[in-house]
Formats: C-alpha cells, structure tokens, sequence
C-alpha cells in the first residue's frame, strides 16, 4: 500500500474518531475561579447552613414528615403540596409532561419528601448569627402553621412560628402560572435585644437522581449564575471539594456582589434558588447522609428591638423550556437563565439554530416538518459556498480524461505526477480544495444541531407522523418487521440488535448519502474507491441508534445537497449520470471478483 493510500487510510480514522469524541464529549463553559470574599462590598453570612435539613435521618422522621399536615399547590401547570413541617416545598409533579409515551403513563414528578426514594426539595429559612440561640430559630423538626390550605397563582399562602421568645417568623409563599414560586421571609422582634439572622435558600437531593443520563454531552448537577459567569459541577464532583468552611464540611463556595442563582439541573428539569440581592451561593455534599445541597445565604440581618425586617427570593421548579425560561430572564430580571439550558461549545450557533427551529415550529406545529424546513433555511444559507464548490468538482469532472491520460503518462513518477496535476489545475483555473468548502461549516452545523435536539426539553416527544412520535429518540422501526408492517415489535432502543437491525430512517440516510456520492465516478485508485464505497454504510449504521430528529436532518441534507449539485453540474454542461456510475462501479466489482 503506498504513503497515499496510507494517509487516506489514516485520515478517515480519524475522522470517525473525532466524530465519535464529538458525539461523546461536549462540555459545558469553563467553570470560573472562586471569587475573594474580601473583596465583596455588602457582607453575608459567614456561616455554613444546615437548619432546613435533618440529619441523621431516621425513620422516625420520615414518618413525622409523611403526618404533617400540608399546603395544596394547584396551578395550570403543577401540583403537590408543601409541609408545614419546616415548610418545605417537596411534592411537586409537572402537568405538562409524562414520563413516557405510551398511554396511561405517570406524569413526571420533580419534587419528592423525604422518606421517598430520592428525596428532592426546596425551603428557605433563617439561620441563628451572633448572640442567638440555634433552637430560637425554625428548624427541620419546626412545625409551622397557616390559614391558608391552597396555594394557586391567585393565592398566596403565609405560614407562621413563633418561637416564644419575642421572635415571630413569617414567610409569605407566591406562585405563578409557570414555575416560579416567590417567597418573602420576615421577622418581628418583640423581645428586649436585637437578633441577628441570616436568610438562606435551599434545596436538598438524597442521592444521585434516578435516570442519571451521565453522557458527557449533557450536564446533570449543580448549576449556578456568579455575577454574569456561569458555573458548574456534576454530582461526582461535588464530593471532592476542598475544605472551604468553618465546619470542615466539604463545600464550593461563592460570594455573589449582585445577581446570581443556584441549584440543580436534570436533562430536562431544574431546580434553582433566585435570592434578591447579594447572597452567598455554596453548594456541598453530606457524606454521611448522602445528600448533596445547594445553598443561597443572604445578607446578615439585624432586627431591633419592635421591628421587622423583610426578605425575598425566589424558587424556580419546573420544566426547561426556552419561552419560559427567557421570559424570566427578560421580565423577571433572573441574570442569564437562559443559559441554565446547556448549549455547549458551539452556544453561538446552538442558539441562533434553536431559536429558528423554536421559530418554524411555532408556524408549522409539527417538529419533523420544522427540522426538515431548517435544513432548507441551512442549505439556502450556504448556498453561494455551495455553488462554488459544485461549478469546480464539474470543472474536475471535466478533467477527469486528461487525469487519466496523465496518469498513464507518469506512470509510477508521483512527483511527475503531482506537478503534472497543478498545472492541469492552474490552466484550467481549478481549485481542487474548493469541493471541501461546504463540508467545513456543516460540521459545527451537525454538531450544534445534534446538541439542540439532544438537549432541549422542546424536542422531548415531540412527533412527526406515523410510528415517530419521539424524534428525540431512535427510530422505533426495524428491518425486522418490514418497518412496522408485520405485527411483532422491533428490538429495544438501544441493544445490539437495534443497532444491526436498523430502521427506514437510518436506511434512507444511507442511500441518501450513496446516491449523493454517485453524483462523481469512483476514484481510480482501488483503495480510496473501496473506502467512499463503504462509507454511506458504515455511517447508516453509526447514526442509526442516535436521535431520530437528527436522522431526519442529515436525509433532508442529503437530498437537497444531492438536487442542489446535480442542477450546478447540468448548468455547466456536465453530465451527472449517477446510475452509470452506479452501474459502472458494479461491473467493476463483478470483474475483480
């Protein structure tokens, strides 16, 4: 095998290496540095949190949790209820959304007690400063009260304690027709000395979730805005961290000047703290209940004797969609919230592809017809690239018997040989590399895409017609039962054999690209022509287990590439006999056999 043959070899390795490490690996923002708390302007509270979280859990009060007596949440979009036993918000199932496709399927719950399997859930409080016993303030074990038994967008409930000692505490709880909960604490001092408490938010999860994708592409974990800089850490992360607190409890911490948000994220659902104001945000793992915690604790307040002081955040749970999230972020003032929605690498083009796809689904109501509809906008786009690009491969179309002469002509010369090409090329006025131009920006295209239909809640479930009513999934169909017409099921998503027995979709793409690739004859060199042979295939059955919306994106392409290439190619007077060189390759491969 010759350097040549060798270097093509080696390239398309590479190629498929790279492509699959892409596929594997698309991590978020580069997570900033520690900001130096001495350099903050407004002091907060200096202090490690932990009064909204049993520990030590028993089963005791697990039961003491399952007894309390709850708040309703009735809202268009959630329901659940939320204890008066420390007044956590931790029942809360999403309306909009089931965990599977098939009839009769649950809804999703976001929000667990505890005492469930991976408990998950959110509660604000104050915690004791200087001069104040921890027992004078509200605790896991505190047993709130309320007049209110239904918490709705319309009604707000206010949950109250007194802790006998001239201190009543308040905490009035709003919710809109979305997902945000609004929650203004406040404390009146009745008692002779002043007290000094630290507001603080938190949500606590009990384990790892259950579903934890783990896939590189994906973030799953903390998730937090410092300042305009985007931070993060996975759920194997937030154990190690270093020694940051007075308690030697492991803990990550941030002072935040202005406006930021902490919580956690999932594939498709969120839960963040959104303090007003300045606030700390430390987030942590308690070994030995295993539960990892975020934490907003807000500025030092000192209430004076016959005062009252007031503070407010607010509590996003719900579902990662676009529209909303956007809208808190420009009318609710929530810094960056849209970035909670993992763009990856490529965000400057993730964005603006979502945005269009988000846009034409918006028209055509059907996500399969949009992705197909966004391939037209990309390829319109890219069309000028394009049309460069098919005018010089027709011009090396034109080439190609002087090529051949010329190859006789040399003979085993590859100097003479190589010469004798570029100056066919200059006299011609050919740029061999300009065939290349229209794959270069389709990549960071492919890869944008696939992150857009991978990622965002938008495409979760969403059909297109027949048996694809989930394009974020693989195609359900199979070679097995002739795509659906035969009456017994096709392998799982997912096995082995769902990915050797492919369905229409991965199938068609592969055609697509053979068809595409027939536009040209196959090189003269045996190796380089047994290699684009096989490639189609090779890739038929590399994106047969990905997302079915991705699939559908890659055929579009293909075809519209495949007319665009072959009209180009009839303007300049070549002929684009694809099923001649179809049929010439087969009775090559008939005459080497």
């Amino acid at each position: 095998m010759d350097d040549q043959n060798k270097n093509l070899l080696l390239a398309t390795g590479l190629s498929f290496a790279v492509m699959l490490a892409w596929f594997a690996i698309s991590p978020p923002q580069t997570a900033p540095a520690p900001i130096d708390e001495t350099t903050s302007a407004t002091p907060v509270a200096d202090i490690p949190v932990s009064n909204g979280i049993s520990t030590g859990t028993t089963s005791g009060y697990a039961e003491a949790v399952a007894q309390a007596a709850r708040i309703t949440i009735e809202t268009p979009r959630l329901e659940g209820s939320l204890s008066l036993l420390a007044g956590r918000i931790d029942d809360l199932r999403l309306k909009d959304y089931t965990d599977t496709i098939e009839e009769g399927s649950p809804i999703v719950t976001l929000l667990s007690p505890e005492g469930s399997a991976n408990a998950y859930y959110g509660l604000n409080g104050w915690a004791a400063a200087s001069g104040v016993d921890p027992a004078d303030v509200p605790g896991p074990k505190t047993l709130w009260s309320s007049r209110q038994s239904k918490l709705t967008p319309n009604n707000s409930v206010t949950l109250t304690w007194d802790n006998g000692k001239g201190l009543i505490f308040n905490r009035e709880i709003a919710i809109d027709e979305n997902y945000m909960f609004k929650i203004a604490q406040s404390v009146t001092n009745n008692s002779s000395a002043a007290a000094s408490l630290a507001p603080y938010g938190q949500i606590a999860r009990h384990g790892e979730p259950l579903g934890l994708k783990g896939f590189y592409i994906l973030h799953e974990g903390m998730i937090r805005m410092a300042d305009g800089i985007y931070d993060y850490a996975t759920y194997d992360d937030l154990p190690d961290y270093d020694f940051d607190i007075k308690e030697g409890a492991p803990a990550d911490v941030l002072q935040i000047a202005e406006k930021g948000w902490i919580g956690f994220t999932d594939h498709y659902w969120m839960t963040t703290m959104v303090p007003v104001g300045p606030f700390k945000a430390v987030s942590k793992y308690d070994l030995n209940n295993d539960i990892y915690l975020t934490e907003a604790v807000q500025t030092t307040q000192t209430v004076e004797p016959g005062a009252t002081v007031t503070v407010t955040s607010e509590f996003f749970a719900g579902a990662k969609e676009w529209e909303v999230i956007r809208n808190y972020q420009n009318e609710g003032d929530v810094d960056r919230f849209v970035d909670s929605i993992d763009w990856g690498w490529f965000y400057f083009l993730t964005k603006p592809i979502f945005w269009l796809l988000h846009t034409l689904n918006g028209f055509i109501g059907n996500m399969g017809w949009s992705i197909i509809c966004l391939t037209l906008v990309i390829k319109a786009l890219l069309l000028p690239l394009a049309y460069k690009s098919y005018v010089s491969m027709a011009r090396m179309k034109e080439l190609q018997p002087e090529m051949e002469k010329l190859k006789e002509r040399a003979g085993d010369d590859k100097q003479k040989m190589q010469q004798g090409m570029m100056e066919l090329y200059k006299k011609n006025k050919v740029n061999p590399a300009a065939g290349c131009l229209p794959i270069l920006p389709q990549i960071p295209i492919f890869f944008s895409l696939y992150k857009v239909i991978f990622v965002t809640l938008e495409l979760r479930h969403a059909s297109w017609f027949g048996p694809f009513n989930d394009l974020s999934a693989p195609d359900p169909t199979s070679i097995v039962n002739l795509f659906g017409l035969l009456p017994w099921g096709a392998p799982d998503p997912g096995s082995i054999l769902a990915l050797v027995l492919i369905g229409i979709l991965p199938l068609l793409l592969g055609i697509s690209m053979y068809m595409q690739q027939k536009l040209n004859p196959a090189p003269t060199d045996p190796t380089q022509a047994m290699i684009f042979t096989w490639m189609p295939w090779v890739f038929m059955f590399m994106l047969g287990g990905f997302a079915s919306g991705l699939v559908v994106y890659w055929i579009a392409n293909n075809t519209i590439t495949f007319i665009q290439q072959y009209s180009i190619m009839r303007s300049q007077g070549v002929k684009a006999d694809v099923f001649g060189n179809i049929w010439g390759q087969f009775k090559k491969v008939k005459k080497d056999d």
